[in-house]
């Protein structure tokens, strides 16, 4: 075991297993930079690391059978359950991810690194000791809020008045978003937004928060992370165009009222496209979030391929968000039952990305 030392500044000591002793070393530099680094061969990780190591980054051949099966015979010990892990993906690809989630990933890294990204994740997945971590992660948080509350005041305030809404005005709001969910959590995005807003800008933030988490968790490249939290963030424009008194309502909407809220999809998808500058995925999330995969959804009664995975990805987080606020006529679904319902809407969601949402959902 080698041992890595940044001097009496380190605030965390990191375990960093790897059977990639050829491609991790610029890991390790980087790593270096936010704490004491131990690096081991994952056939050698020590049994009892409670209370030695701040986190372990797991860089192995996640195709690799025998790699897999050596880490989670270590990991899977009570001596690590309560250990976050993050682990290292080498492409995009669909296995690598779900590998890594199944042995318990707290987050995931992608090559080619970026070293400020990482640096940002360990921060948030591995707090140090000194409370500076939490001052800049509340930072962080609130300004990720704040971003995306001033979205939705011109969405749901202006836009209505006839001041459009640009597609420059939602760029920063997401990076401020990500950076939120990255230095501080989803569950500190939901309890902040829950204490704070209410009804429609609730239910946006709600859906953005999971978006940007469920992008992270999957290991998307940054621009792609970006592109499904803005979707996120504009899914419900159309809701601009509903009166307050539906949208408000305390209480169960009549079949009139139900029919007028399903004309948000198209009222936004409308708007934007007549405002153009809008990125087609953006559109096509707008108008579709509500389609499923059996053809049962609305406006167009999509099915199957015919619905992109950007829309998939958006319509599981939505449906999720609903399910887990509270409703004047009823009370708010736990976490788990909301997932339990999720699975039990079999072919209506891509179930493969619906269990990939799981550690997402559930982790709340």
């Amino acid at each position: 075991m080698t041992t890595l030392t940044t001097g009496s500044s380190a605030r965390r000591r990191l375990l960093l297993a790897s059977d990639r002793s050829d491609r991790s070393g610029d890991l390790g530099a980087i790593l270096q930079r936010v704490g004491d680094v131990d690096t081991t061969l994952t056939s050698e990780i020590p049994d009892t690391p409670a209370g030695r190591f701040a986190g372990i980054v797991v860089d192995i051949n996640l195709r690799s059978a025998e790699s897999v099966l050596r880490v989670r015979d270590k990991l899977c010990a009570e001596a690590y359950r309560s250990v976050p892990r993050l682990f290292v993906l080498a492409d995009a690809l669909h296995h690598g991810s779900m590998q890594a989630w199944a042995l318990g990933a707290t987050d995931t890294i992608s090559r080619p690194f970026d070293a400020q990204a990482i640096l940002q994740r360990i921060r948030s997945a591995f707090p140090g000791d000194d409370g500076r971590d939490a001052a800049a992660s509340t930072k962080a948080l609130n300004r990720g809020i704040a971003a995306a509350h001033a979205v939705l005041v011109k969405i749901f305030e202006r836009l209505p008045a006839g001041v459009p809404l640009a597609f420059s005005d939602v760029l920063e709001a997401e990076r401020e978003i990500l950076r939120a969910i990255k230095r501080s959590s989803l569950r500190d995005w939901l309890a902040a937004v829950g204490r704070h807003h209410d009804h429609s800008y609730r239910h946006c933030l709600f859906v953005t928060g999971f978006a940007a988490a469920f992008a992270q968790r999957l290991g998307m490249r940054e621009d792609d992370q970006r592109r499904l939290t803005r979707a996120a963030l504009l899914h419900d424009v159309g809701k601009a165009f509903i009166p307050v008194a539906i949208l408000d309502k305390p209480g169960k909407l009549s079949n009139e009222e139900k029919n007028e809220i399903r004309r948000h999809p198209r009222l936004g998808y409308e708007a934007l496209l007549q405002q153009g500058g809008f990125p087609p995925e953006m559109l096509d999330v707008v108008l579709h979030h509500h389609e499923l995969l059996d053809g049962s959804g609305y406006p167009d009664g999509l099915r199957g391929d015919q619905i992109s995975d950007i829309v998939r990805l958006t319509t599981i987080v939505d449906i999720h968000a609903a399910l887990i606020e509270q409703r004047a006529y009823r009370l708010p679904f736990t976490h788990a039952k909301s997932f339990a319902m999720m699975e039990e809407m079999s072919d209506k969601l891509d179930q493969h990305l619906l269990q990939a949402f799981r550690p997402v959902a559930l982790g709340c």
